[in-house]
């Protein structure tokens, strides 16, 4: 009786699972497959010719100014965005959670909303905001310097890619704020008082028993942000700016889909592609290795 009940328990687990597996192989690991292949062929994408040409594309990448550029904006992206939205969170989480601030909830919810509105509507309220004659931020800056030379948020190299930072950061820092909140709370209060009782403030308490006892969660979601990172700048640059001007915004995969299917290189952009995939990969494992340590518990 055990084993047929065991028999019918295995076979139910494979039937509930099946369904998932299935859709994760025809659309995960048969696409990823696709771009490893078709990264070692010259193919624009729309015709049956398609040349072998092993590692050339990947060759011509290292030679390449503009994808080397926009590694180095990616990178930049990346850095800038995650230590300021992590380290803000972080401390937003903080204040909200131990301070006993009133309106608690209120808050929650609207540092939440920039979230779950979509790419296309933040990139239409910065693009108001950055206009360079009627926006937000170059009238309230009028008020101390004056209507002359107003500031090209979106249209000066040296300052454009710092304008889609804080755009990132202005739509992600909600969600990881809250996130931490909800790990905050599950901190004892004991521990907190007995802090207290040893004259420790809320600076201490913060790096000594928050920070430690939440960091598993945090090892979590830097990961996780890094690499949504990469793909939201895309969905930024590619409504906001298109990778303009001249270049000063393209990130990796904004220049891997003009490569692709604007420039009628597939191969060329598969390979891109194929570096996107090792790099994110690359990172996630580097960030997983030097955030490693213990856990705490209490």
């Amino acid at each position: 009786m055990d084993v047929k009940k065991g028999k019918a328990r295995s076979v139910f687990i494979g039937v509930c699972v099946a369904p998932a597996v299935i859709l994760f192989i025809i659309f995960m690991l048969v696409p990823t497959f696709n771009v490893f292949k078709m990264s070692l062929y010259r193919w624009g994408g729309f015709s049956n010719n398609k040349e072998f040409v092993g590692l050339d594309n990947f060759k011509k990448l290292m030679s390449d100014t503009n994808f080397l550029r926009t590694f180095q904006n990616t990178i930049l992206l990346v850095v800038c965005v995650t230590v300021v939205t992590m380290a803000l969170s972080l401390i937003f989480a903080a204040i909200i959670s131990r301070e006993k601030i009133k309106g608690e909830n209120f808050f929650r919810v609207i540092f939440y909303i920039p979230n779950i509105l979509s790419i296309v509507i933040i990139s239409a309220i910065f693009s108001a905001i950055y206009d360079p004659t009627n926006g937000l931020l170059n009238s309230f800056l009028s008020i101390f310097k004056g209507d002359k030379n107003p500031i090209l948020w979106l249209g000066d190299q040296k300052i454009v890619i710092f304008s889609l930072v804080i755009a990132l950061i202005w739509q992600a820092i909600g969600y990881y704020m809250v996130m931490y909140m909800a790990s905050m709370a599950s901190v004892p209060e004991s521990l907190y008082e007995s802090a207290d009782l040893e004259g420790a403030n809320h600076v201490q308490q913060f790096f000594s028993i928050t920070l430690p006892l939440i960091w598993t969660n945090i090892r979590t979601t830097l990961s996780f942000f890094v690499i949504s990172t990469i793909n939201l700048s895309f969905q930024l640059v590619k409504v906001l700016t298109g990778g303009d001007p001249d270049g000063a915004t393209e990130v990796f995969l904004s220049y891997m889909y003009k490569q692709a299917y604007t420039n009628s290189s597939y191969g060329y952009g598969m390979a891109i592609g194929v570096i996107v995939f090792l790099f994110s990969f690359g990172l996630a494992a580097m960030i997983s290795f030097v955030t490693k340590r213990e856990p705490l518990e209490f």
